[in-house]
């Protein structure tokens, strides 16, 4: 048997998986599929959102980054993203009292900042890891002429990009690597690619809201991770 690379799934692996995905109700409107970062569910009046997203990597202001890229995807459909659901990990003989108090006001100022309601989760002392993990569920609100998914995206359709990409990289890079960057940037800029987090910030909601009101958009994706290129492909 070989063994799976670091990373994502397979595209091949993972669309002979949810092929065999159930789906029994009839108001799924966008259930799993590659390239489908949201579930969309119809509740008559409007769609519900659905996104759920980890954090694996990053290790400061996690909670921040938990709210950030789950609420970034809800925003790329057209919904506002109004609730959340955390589970958070946390790895054994290293968590502190004081550590487990700083995530969770990570979460709650960047709820509170982006008028989300943090209505449940699961939190937990977990054995085999090395660093915490948090696992963000986010569900977001659409009106019925507003949802935009990736299906709309089509050859010969233009490009318009909001920001420089990859900010959650560059944003990574400089807060877990600092001492790896030595030499090669100045503090200066170190500290710059830090602040990237929060100016111009990895949150893509006025954006997504800004495009929504030309009338004219057809997808949208959220490419502060993967950059450009990966955006479109996926």
């Amino acid at each position: 048997m070989n063994r799976l690379p670091l990373g994502k799934l397979p595209p091949e692996l993972l669309t002979k998986i949810i092929a065999k995905a159930p789906i029994s109700d009839p108001r799924v409107v966008l259930g799993p599929g590659i390239g489908l970062d949201c579930a969309v569910v119809d509740m008559g009046d409007s769609f519900l959102v659905f996104k759920s997203d980890p954090i694996t990597f990053a290790t400061d202001e996690i909670g921040w980054y938990a709210v950030q890229i789950n609420a970034n995807d809800i925003a790329t459909t057209g919904a506002t993203p109004r609730w959340f659901l955390v589970t958070a990990l946390l790895p054994e003989g290293e968590t502190m009292a004081e550590g487990v108090a700083e995530i969770s006001q990570q979460l709650f100022r960047a709820c509170q900042d982006l008028g989300i309601s943090l209505i449940g989760g699961h939190t937990e002392i977990t054995y085999g890891l090395d660093r915490p993990i948090i696992v963000g569920t986010m569900i977001g609100e659409a009106a019925k002429d507003w949802l935009v998914t990736p299906r709309g995206c089509q050859p010969g359709d233009r490009i318009l990009l909001t920001k420089g990409v990859p900010i959650e990289g560059t944003v990574i890079l400089a807060r877990e690597f600092p001492d790896r960057l030595e030499g090669i940037l100045t503090e200066a800029e170190i500290q710059e690619a830090s602040d990237y987090l929060y100016d111009p910030g990895i949150s893509v909601l006025k954006d997504a809201k800004i495009a929504l009101q030309t009338g004219e958009v057809t997808a949208m994706h959220d490419p502060t991770e993967a950059g450009l290129a990966g955006a479109i492909w996926d």
